[in-house]
């Protein structure tokens, strides 16, 4: 056991409780808003490093590298993938997504939002948009404490189980006490963090290789292209972001308009940054490490590679960013669940509009444990799969019903109630089939024809409903010529 590392780790994870903490005292007074979108509160610099943190989980530090090092750079399609659709999320959809939220009627979750822009007196798009987010979140949040559990595991030697509720009781500590603006301040840090482990570890590997170990790396490996399946696989991933509601909500909190284009370049550089250095993480640890098969399946060569260079001090500190990678995904995903539960599910179908604000608090915070002991239990199986396994088949899911809907909601006038509902269900159906009956035979990730039959069904089914009402129809033409004051 290492103590310095240990030491090190519990400084950190007390630093990140004490910030909900914080918020909690902060914000005892604030309501259903404040808890969870902090009422519309939120910066450009924290939205920015918030929205790519809790993109950017233990997979960005652990199973994205270790990835490219075993299968080679064909795998590296994943990170062009995902900063070309972050970028294009920021560019085209965030802007739409804050002024549509607020036209319609200051909706605060995703769910909240696609039946108010409708104007729907049905909750039947909320309650399947709760359900899914409930299961594909579950099995996300299991990634990012099975990450954690791998990390004091292999670092500390305690029992991987132990280790995972010990992580999975600060990410719930801060989250149940400080709900969104905790969530946000810690991913601002984290994100810092994330950032700064990608860019040492890389650069000071890169001076201790072994030429003979490059010599024996075969050939294909270098070949990006040897594959048509990483391509558009990893093109695939980018289709994501258009429907993670973890992510999109951070549109919905910034203070105004104006902070948009600031926000967007701070999050597009820092995820440009995050991609190239995980990629050059897995490259340089092949090239370092050698070909290890207990690297390989446990997701380890980020960590093996800091621990191989660095002293006690300076890799615990450097480790300390799979830690921060891996809850700040959580804190939010857990966020988001509550939210979807609690105001889409809880107050107008459970509750009858009859709720104040201390009971929607409570009821969101009940979920954030409810789902928090799934996870576990998830990650503790050992059917749970890789920590990219489960990461790719949430990402999926969420892209696939969510992407199209969303987008079709912000750009197209004729979008209807019941075509957001044929693409959540069909996108969902789709997806899922696809990964069980498909993906290994094509290698064709289950979020491309999931999003393009969701796309499809969306179109198909509004125009067969006739188009929007002309109330519908003016919503969107008010939401389209918003302008801030």
């Amino acid at each position: 056991m290492n103590y310095t590392e240990m030491v090190v780790f519990i400084i950190y994870l007390l630093f990140m409780l004490s910030i909900g903490i914080w918020f909690f005292y902060k914000n005892r007074q604030g309501g259903e808003k404040t808890y969870f979108l902090g009422g519309r509160q939120m910066g450009p610099w924290v939205t920015a490093l918030s929205a790519g943190a809790s993109d950017m989980s233990a997979w960005v530090l652990m199973g994205l590298p270790t990835s490219i090092y075993a299968l080679g750079l064909g795998q590296a399609w994943i990170s062009i993938g995902l900063l070309t659709g972050y970028s294009l999320s920021w560019i085209f959809q965030a802007p739409r997504l804050r002024r549509f939220s607020i036209v319609a009627n200051d909706a605060i979750t995703i769910p909240q939002y696609l039946s108010n822009r409708f104007l729907s007196k049905s909750h039947v798009l909320q309650v399947i948009c709760a359900i899914v987010f409930l299961i594909a979140y579950t099995i996300y949040s299991a990634s990012s404490i099975k990450a954690c559990g791998t990390l004091f595991n292999t670092v500390i030697g305690i029992d991987q189980t132990y280790t995972m509720y010990v992580a999975a009781f600060i990410i719930i500590g801060y989250t149940f006490l400080g709900g969104f603006s905790a969530v946000c301040w810690t991913d601002f840090y984290q994100g810092l963090m994330i950032l700064g482990s990608l860019l040492i570890a890389p650069i000071f590997a890169v001076s201790l290789i072994n030429p003979q170990a490059v010599a024996g790396i075969p050939p294909d490996y270098w070949d990006p292209v040897a594959k048509t399946s990483d391509i558009i696989s990893g093109f695939g991933w980018g289709l994501g972001y258009f429907g993670m509601p973890h992510i999109i909500i951070r549109f919905m909190s910034l203070k105004s308009q104006k902070e948009m284009k600031k926000s967007a370049v701070i999050a597009i550089s820092w995820t440009a940054l995050i991609c190239f250095f995980a990629t050059m993480v897995g490259v340089v640890g092949r090239m370092y490490l050698g070909m290890d098969e207990n690297i390989n399946q446990n997701s380890l060569v980020f960590i093996a590679m800091v621990r191989s260079i660095f002293p006690a001090l300076m890799s615990g500190i450097l480790l300390s960013g799979v830690l921060a990678a891996s809850m700040s995904t959580a804190s939010s995903q857990l966020l988001a669940s509550a939210s979807a539960f609690a105001s889409d599910v809880y107050k107008p179908v459970i509750r009858k509009y009859q709720s104040g604000d201390k009971e929607m608090l409570w009821a969101g915070r009940i979920v954030v444990l409810v789902i928090s002991f799934v996870a576990l239990l998830i990650a503790d199986s050992p059917r749970a799969g890789s920590i990219m396994e489960l990461v790719a088949n949430a990402w999926g899911v969420f892209g696939a019903a969510f992407g199209s809907a969303i987008m079709l909601s912000l750009f197209w006038r004729g979008f209807t109630f019941q075509g957001a509902v044929a693409c959540i269900i069909i996108g969902a159906v789709v997806d899922i089939g696809w990964y069980l009956t498909m993906a290994a035979s094509t290698g064709i990730y289950e979020i491309i024809p999931g999003f393009f039959a969701s796309l499809v069904a969306g179109v198909i089914v509004s125009l067969l409903s006739g188009g929007p009402s002309k109330d519908v129809a003016e919503l969107y033409d008010k939401a389209n010529n918003y302008v801030e004051e």
